[in-house]
């Protein structure tokens, strides 16, 4: 049998600052089961859409310094959770490695691509109609996935199409990209268990 099959992808990642105290536990594996808990509501809505439609097991507790804004504990959970999931896939064996999602909210309309390559990188595109979503920084939202990015190791591309509604863009953003996620990290049967790159490592 694939190795890339029966080996168990999970991590369990603490992450520790004088702004934020961050854990967080992955099972790539998973059936969409999330346990979030960082203080914003509306980013705990957003994480739990990476969890669903991801089928991605997530567990995040997060206490930082919301007296002051959102930005560390967004920005450290993105960290957090890309440092999970470059532990939870280890060397990539097996993995389709990219993934692509398209997600429509009603008028909204997102599309996300993404390679495990090893080099991360950002390019987002989203024209917010708003500048707060239930007291979330839409500006934020770059900075977790930017977080993200550089320490999963991944290129992320990230577009919002069409949208009027500042939630329905976002949603679509992390609803794609949860998405896009489930399809890199599916093991591919027919890759007998080989890193997907001509280098032979990633």
């Amino acid at each position: 049998m694939n190795q890339s099959l029966t080996m168990k992808r999970t991590a369990d990642v603490t992450r520790n600052t004088k702004e934020t105290q961050i854990r967080v536990q992955v099972n790539l594996d998973g059936t969409g089961q999330a346990e979030l808990s960082t203080g914003i509501g509306f980013f705990d809505h957003m994480l739990d859409q990476i969890a669903r439609h991801g089928l991605i097991d997530l567990l995040i507790d997060a206490k930082g310094d919301l007296h002051i804004d959102g930005h560390h504990t967004v920005e450290d959970v993105g960290i957090t959770l890309g440092m999970a999931v470059a532990q939870a896939v280890a060397d990539k064996r097996g993995i389709t490695r990219y993934g692509h999602a398209y997600v429509p909210l009603d008028e909204a309309l997102s599309r996300v691509v993404v390679d495990f390559s090893g080099r991360p990188g950002l390019h987002m595109d989203v024209p917010f109609k708003a500048g707060a979503i239930g007291g979330f920084d839409t500006q934020l939202a770059f900075e977790f996935f930017q977080g993200f990015a550089n320490h999963a190791l991944v290129t992320l591309h990230i577009d919002n199409l069409k949208g009027e509604n500042a939630h329905h863009q976002c949603e679509t953003v992390f609803k794609a990209f949860a998405r896009a996620l489930r399809m890199a990290l599916t093991p591919d049967p027919r890759s007998a268990g080989v890193i997907p790159s001509t280098k032979g490592s990633l």
